[in-house]
């Protein structure tokens, strides 16, 4: 399905409160800033359309839109997020997806879903069980797009170490193919799918997007890049120190439809 459209939300000055493990430093928010700005330039190098909500101090966490929403090829789902300072981020995407595309429901309490732990494999949505989506949220999550003709998989990912997300670990190529790191691609929730497996030392890198067939990575992951470079990807790598620093990676920066 070729994507022409996506939502993200420039850091705010007060980016570094947000959240974090603080395994990687500090981040800059200047050098954030221009990193999320060449970001948004690539995502329009690879033909989509940007709708930019403005930033807001509150929700220092904000920028991570990726979160708030499951997209289907058939509209919207708004998530409830497992971290509470992140609650109030909802209602500004949820409006400006409305403009978008079909509203197919919504998470409530005490169910929390974050779209980092929702990956679509192609029609079959793989939904994670994590710090921040609880059983209750996936559950509700999976009865909404059965509705909506999709099938989905629950797996549990809180015994991975330092894995946020389901998405922290794993992504999905144009063809099918999945990107993941060693203890996501030995799981039988992936069995039958080609996977380039990931480097425990580059397993940051896993993280990518894909979109209108270009690969999107995080720059400074050479086995990576070159293994998706021999499979014939275009690849594209971005710099994404800052935003690894507080957690995030290169999915979690937009919405895409």
């Amino acid at each position: 399905m070729r994507l022409t459209r996506a939502l993200v939300r420039r850091p705010s000055p007060n980016f570094a409160d947000g959240l974090t493990q603080g395994q990687h430093g500090i981040p800059s928010y200047n050098v954030a800033k221009a990193q999320h700005e060449r970001y948004c330039e690539e995502l329009t190098r690879c033909g989509l359309q940007l709708t930019r909500l403005p930033t807001d101090v509150h929700y220092p966490d904000a920028t991570f839109v990726e979160d708030t929403a499951i997209l289907t090829g058939r509209g919207a789902i708004v998530t409830r997020p497992g971290a509470p300072s992140r609650l109030g981020e909802v209602e500004s995407v949820r409006e400006a997806l409305s403009e978008l595309t079909p509203s197919l429901g919504e998470i409530v309490a005490p169910g929390t879903v974050e779209g980092g732990d929702v990956c679509d494999l192609g029609g079959r949505f793989l939904i994670g069980i994590s710090a921040r989506t609880n059983e209750d949220g996936a559950r509700q999550l999976a009865a909404i797009l059965q509705s909506q003709g999709y099938e989905s998989t629950m797996i549990d990912v809180r015994g991975i170490p330092d894995l946020l997300h389901l998405k922290s670990g794993l992504s999905v190529l144009d063809d099918g193919r999945l990107v993941a790191i060693p203890a996501l691609a030995g799981r039988d929730e992936l069995r039958g799918y080609p996977i380039v497996r990931v480097a425990d030392r580059e397993s940051y890198a896993a993280n990518g997007v894909s979109i209108n067939g270009r690969v999107l990575i995080a720059r400074g992951f050479p086995l990576l890049e070159a293994a998706l470079a021999s499979l014939r990807y275009e690849v594209v790598t971005l710099e994404m120190s800052e935003f690894r620093k507080m957690d995030g990676g290169l999915s979690c920066l937009s919405l895409r439809l």
